[in-house]
């Protein structure tokens, strides 16, 4: 994971090469745009929990890459469908699918490796976001490869930020005595409602994408979310009494995986609530052109204008 974060970083330093250009040649200033305004998309990836459970050294700290726990890493999936309706504007509607987790155990700072607790959620989230296309450029080769003709290689490059809203659905769980329980309906600090599994997410990332094709385009993007709920983990306040807890073993085994410290004794803090939770993506995206209208006849008018090379 480290090393697909510094290539991923690494892709970053292009864009000061890109900035250098001329603006008229590279930043979506050309009409034909349009022959990809519309694109299905799928990717697959990594993610990151970054709440009250789990964390690097020290204090955990919200909104820091430090604070991430690389053994529990999740895995996850998109699906989606980008319209670009200006040069430099495309929005995208996406269904994400993922797993997030976290486990105290390994956290290298005592307390919270002391406290032993940990969860794993399935998610499912329904997402709309806005990009911001910084830098666009489209070169296609020759339809034929006659014989005695160059024949040139379709070449594309796009680098943007995006930013956009959400709903996502949660269900953590956790393992007690060999049995697998929904933490949720459990209420294991002692809540006198079950807090809600749907929560609303804010995101923002950046991506850059490549061309394997006329129609295919293959990339990464990087995103933040923000959610709206501090209960991703089930951890969010302090630990609840006995009779809270219904004086039921398994939710007072759930509650506190540490029982006889007085550290994690009841009323003694057991998350953060000041600070909502929230996740990392890390994606590879594989992008399908479907704008087929008059698509050839406009490539090709659009090619012998430019000499030769198509850009967008």
């Amino acid at each position: 994971m480290k090393r697909i974060l510094t290539v991923v970083i690494g892709g970053l330093l292009p864009f000061g090469a890109l900035f250098a250009q001329t603006p008229t040649t590279n930043f979506n200033t050309q009409s034909n745009w349009s022959l990809h305004k519309k694109e299905l998309r799928i990717g697959f990836g990594a993610t990151q929990f970054n709440g009250d459970l789990g964390g690097n050294v020290g204090v955990g700290r919200n909104y820091s890459l430090y604070d991430l726990d690389w053994p529990a890493t999740g895995v996850g999936g998109t699906l989606g469908f980008r319209y670009r309706f200006a040069p430099m504007f495309a929005t995208t509607s996406s269904l994400n699918f993922f797993s997030l987790k976290a486990d105290d155990q390994f956290s290298e700072e005592v307390i919270r490796n002391s406290r032993n607790l940990r969860f794993s959620s399935f998610n499912i989230e329904l997402s709309q976001r806005m990009d911001l296309i910084l830098f666009s450029r489209e070169k296609f080769g020759s339809l034929y490869n006659l014989p005695g003709n160059y024949t040139l290689k379709s070449l594309a490059s796009q680098y943007y930020l995006f930013a956009g809203i959400g709903i996502m659905y949660f269900n953590p769980k956790a393992e007690y005595n060999g049995t697998t329980y929904a933490l949720r309906k459990l209420r294991t600090e002692g809540q006198e409602k079950a807090y809600s599994p749907i929560t609303g997410t804010m995101s923002f990332g950046y991506g850059m994408r490549w061309s394997v094709s006329r129609m295919w385009r293959v990339g990464v993007e990087v995103s933040y979310s923000k959610t709206f709920s501090d209960y991703i983990d089930d951890v969010s306040t302090t630990y609840a009494t006995a009779a809270q807890l219904g004086n039921d073993p398994i939710r007072m085994g759930l509650a506190n995986m540490a029982p006889g410290n007085p550290s994690f004794a009841p009323g003694q803090q057991r998350g953060n609530s000041t600070q909502k939770d929230a996740f990392y993506n890390i994606n590879v995206v594989v992008t399908r052109n479907i704008t087929y209208k008059d698509y050839g006849r406009q490539r090709n008018r659009q090619t012998l204008k430019s000499g030769g090379r198509f850009k967008v």
